[in-house]
């Protein structure tokens, strides 16, 4: 009868520790949470009215193409008085951005991937059962903590930390009365024993700035279907922010 009253109260503290667990997820993460964060300032130079001119140039490689910037993008650059035009010749200034990831992640990761720069849950609760060796059923003992470590499992997966994350690097291209010399180096792999080095250089009046943007929701049991617009809207005010 001890036996069978100590086995109870053991699975009771594994369940109230996973049930605690998963409360205080529900209860901590209850709100959603939105950020917006960029690797590193760019600063453009003031111009004139007339010269408020951007060539929107807006790629998507992720394994999401669903997921549509550009439309917000524009529109928010006219609410900011610019005006986005075909021509990347007669534009003052350009704006390139590739979409990298949209997806699931972690908090580590958002962090990881935003300190990289441009270029670059749930479970059971374990306890320890007790018997002893002069006799008691052991079967039945480690049963129940197997189901209780079952029971644990499943109300771990009811509640989750869940984290969506649109990472984006930016480049940013604007004229000046000047001349940029610009060189660059590329390693072309050839098979398994050889590569090939391209190298060229150019002058050009643009002046370019790189960085990138990483854009997270975090709320319990979130869906992607709630998160990307709120992650567009984030993003799409970021890139017109630069201006």
């Amino acid at each position: 009868m001890i036996r069978k009253i100590t086995l109870l109260l053991a699975v009771s503290a594994m369940l109230s520790l996973t049930a605690c667990g998963a409360l205080h997820t529900s209860v901590a993460k209850r709100n959603l949470d939105v950020q917006t964060k960029m690797s590193s300032s760019i600063f453009l130079e003031p111009v004139e009215p007339e010269q408020r001119t951007v060539f929107v140039d807006i790629r998507n490689t992720s394994d999401k193409p669903e997921f549509d910037l550009r439309s917000q993008v524009v529109a928010s650059l006219r609410s900011r008085g610019y005006q986005v035009i075909d021509s990347p010749s007669r534009a003052h200034y350009w704006l390139q951005a590739n979409v990298l990831q949209v997806g699931r992640s972690n908090a580590r990761e958002t962090q990881g991937a935003l300190a990289a720069g441009p270029g670059a849950v749930g479970g059971a609760v374990t306890g320890a059962v007790i018997h002893r060796s002069t006799g008691g059923s052991v079967g039945g003992t480690a049963g129940a903590a197997v189901a209780g470590a079952a029971v644990g499992t499943i109300v771990d997966a009811m509640v989750q930390d869940v984290y969506y994350s649109v990472i984006t690097d930016i480049q940013i291209m604007e004229r000046f009365d000047g001349k940029v010399q610009e060189r660059s180096e590329h390693t072309l792999l050839q098979g398994d024993s050889g590569s090939t080095r391209s190298t060229f250089s150019q002058q050009t009046n643009m002046r370019k700035y790189q960085t990138r943007v990483v854009s997270s929701a975090n709320q319990a049991n979130l869906k992607w279907e709630e998160a990307a617009p709120l992650l567009t809207d984030g993003l799409a005010r970021a890139l017109a922010g630069l201006f």
